[in-house]
């Protein structure tokens, strides 16, 4: 176990609905779990698929939802211990520069942020399960892609879909 808790993201509060505080909070309690010192992609993929059902009905039914929860919580018992003592940074997408970022790898900072950027682009004031869904696989060397393409998800469909509904579910403005 580390020696503290990855410290609570700053979009936990601004940017983010409290569902999505939840998720944080949920990614974070998982990384602390599984001794690992930085909460990444893959963690954050996990606490959104157990919390959120608008998410969960995105996939292509449960048989996939299932071998993708599988694989998450193999992650501690085997599946997944390669990257434990390592930060998650694909290079996919700019690291956002956060001063109290440490405890989470650069690739889910930038998909917390391209969350909250997708919400406000439609119009919302706070990202929710659909938005990190989408950004979460926008990166395709990302752990939680590495996850969903083990599990056999065709990822570029899984995005658009969220992205899709995300946008049918906004308010009207």
């Amino acid at each position: 176990m580390p020696e503290q808790a990855p410290p609570t993201h700053p979009w936990a509060g601004d940017g983010l609905s409290d569902a999505m505080a939840a998720v944080v909070t949920g990614a974070r309690r998982r990384a602390v779990r599984d001794g690992d010192r930085h909460i990444d992609t893959a963690h954050l993929l996990h606490s959104l698929v157990e919390s959120d059902p608008a998410v969960r009905e995105v996939f292509d039914g449960g048989p996939q939802l299932a071998r993708v929860l599988g694989y998450l919580v193999q992650r501690s018992i085997g599946y997944g211990l390669r990257w434990q003592g390592t930060r998650e940074d694909s290079g996919g997408f700019p690291a956002v520069r956060v001063p109290s970022g440490d405890g989470w790898s650069a690739t889910a900072a930038a998909a917390l942020d391209r969350a909250g950027r997708g919400a406000l682009l439609r119009g919302e004031l706070h990202a929710d399960g659909l938005d990190l869904l989408a950004a979460l696989v926008a990166d395709p060397r990302s752990r939680a892609v590495e996850v969903l393409e083990r599990a056999g998800v065709a990822v570029e469909s899984l995005g658009a879909r969220a992205s899709d509904r995300a946008a049918r579910e906004s308010p009207q403005r």
